[in-house]
């Protein structure tokens, strides 16, 4: 009996510890324009991802991927939501930026955006003011 309690109290033990070390994701969230005329061909793109790409993402820890589309003053904007879940965000962007098929998605992508003066690239990073859990 003293056994049984004592495998018992360890599994808990063990699935506790477990569950308090869940690594919560990191969030982000980035803006760019979208070209009126590649508009049509953005969203096309985006009703059908390339499978290799989305594998891509998936294999570098992207999760709850999404991009919104709105519409200010006559100008259309994009806005690019996503979950990280590991742990060198920067090496794994690099290796995704490093896979073929991506890049080839990019060339498709990229001649349809319009970044904004702030960007490093084609996104303009957002800061996070509010999370609800």
């Amino acid at each position: 009996m003293i056994k049984y309690i004592l495998t018992t109290v360890l599994c808990a033990l063990v699935f506790s510890s477990c569950a308090s070390v869940t690594k919560e994701p990191k969030r982000y969230c980035w803006v760019t324009g979208l070209k009126a005329e590649k508009a049509d061909y953005y969203r096309k793109l985006h009703a059908n991802p390339w499978p290799a790409v989305t594998k891509q993402l998936k294999k570098s820890h992207i999760q709850n991927y999404s991009i919104h589309e709105v519409d200010i003053k006559g100008k259309t904007y994009l806005i690019s939501y996503l979950e990280y879940t590991g742990n060198d965000f920067d090496g794994d962007m690099k290796k995704m930026g490093q896979d073929p098929e991506t890049i080839r998605w990019w060339k498709e992508t990229d001649p349809c955006q319009s970044p904004l003066p702030q960007a490093k690239g084609i996104w303009a990073d957002t800061k996070e003011v509010f999370f609800l859990k």
